[in-house]
């Protein structure tokens, strides 16, 4: 997860979107949570679904433990913390057959982030 400047949103040109940091990753984290929603229902492999998971949050791990992220300490801290506890237990799903439910509420909660819809 990365900062963006403020005021910064996507511009527009012809039909096209262009994209931010921020709207990509609100994508990774749908489409991997539908994912994990789905193999819950019985609808895919719950393996394969907390491994993408997990592979999503290493990423983020990464990239929030680098020196030029811009993200205020404790935020960075607090998501980091989501990460390690979101690849423990996502292991578990894959090796011990836990539910999935902490995984989507988790991110559930960083969709919500992500598109400004929690008070803070």
């Amino acid at each position: 997860m990365t900062a963006h400047p403020k005021g910064f949103a996507p511009r527009r040109f012809g039909a096209e979107e262009i994209r931010t940091p921020r709207d990509i990753e609100y994508d990774a984290f749908a489409r991997t949570t539908r994912q994990l929603q789905q193999a819950a229902d019985g609808h895919g492999s719950l393996a394969a679904a907390a491994h993408v998971n997990t592979q999503l949050w290493q990423t983020l791990a990464s990239d929030l433990a680098e020196a030029g992220n811009g993200l205020p300490e404790p935020l960075r801290a607090g998501l980091l913390s989501l990460a390690l506890f979101s690849i423990r237990h996502g292991q578990g799903v894959m090796t011990r057959g836990v539910s999935p439910a902490p995984l989507i509420d988790i991110n559930l909660s960083i969709m919500k982030g992500l598109r400004g819809e929690v008070a803070q």
